[in-house]
């Protein structure tokens, strides 16, 4: 349940090709640490123009986060997508709306996030493919630090190793 489909090193790296290979034509994405530093508003290098490459190829995007909608809505206008915040990840109530939302089966669906006691737990109880990203900027937080050692300690005990396979 805390294996990621596959570990990349940022969103950006998802290529069209990927998703055609793997058959998405969704892709659910977290906005903290993977999109955005924690709570910043800078986005990853090369955002905008992944967002709009993967939507001239005709993969939907929408952003599902724990955040706030104070957080969540000015961050998705930014970057022009749809968004369903508050998402109570790991549990997967939400993915229930952004699959509504998208009108796609689950098997079309990837999420991407950074955490995988929330986001790759939430995705797989959920029944859909996860890709794990590096965090960008780590937490100084005492949850966050405790969370992350547990984190790489799984990684390592899985095996997994950046572009493991879906």
């Amino acid at each position: 349940m805390f294996k990621p489909t596959m570990k990349l090193h940022r969103v950006t790296d998802i290529s069209v090709e990927l998703c055609e290979n793997k058959n998405i034509k969704a892709i659910v994405l977290d906005v903290d640490n993977t999109l955005s530093t924690h709570h910043g508003m800078t986005l990853v290098e090369g955002l905008p123009e992944w967002i709009k490459l993967m939507q001239e190829n005709g993969i939907k995007l929408i952003v599902l986060s724990n955040s706030k909608e104070r957080r969540v809505k000015p961050f998705a206008e930014k970057i022009g997508l749809e968004y369903v915040s508050l998402g109570c990840k790991p549990l997967p109530f939400s993915y229930f709306t952004v699959k509504k939302r998208l009108a796609i089966k689950r098997k079309e669906i990837v999420a991407v996030g950074d955490q995988i006691f929330t986001d790759v737990l939430g995705a797989k109880l959920f029944g859909i493919k996860i890709i794990l990203t590096d965090l960008i900027l780590a937490e100084d937080k005492p949850s966050f630090i405790l969370r992350r050692k547990l984190e790489r300690f799984l990684l390592k005990k899985m095996k997994v190793e950046n572009g493991y396979g879906c």
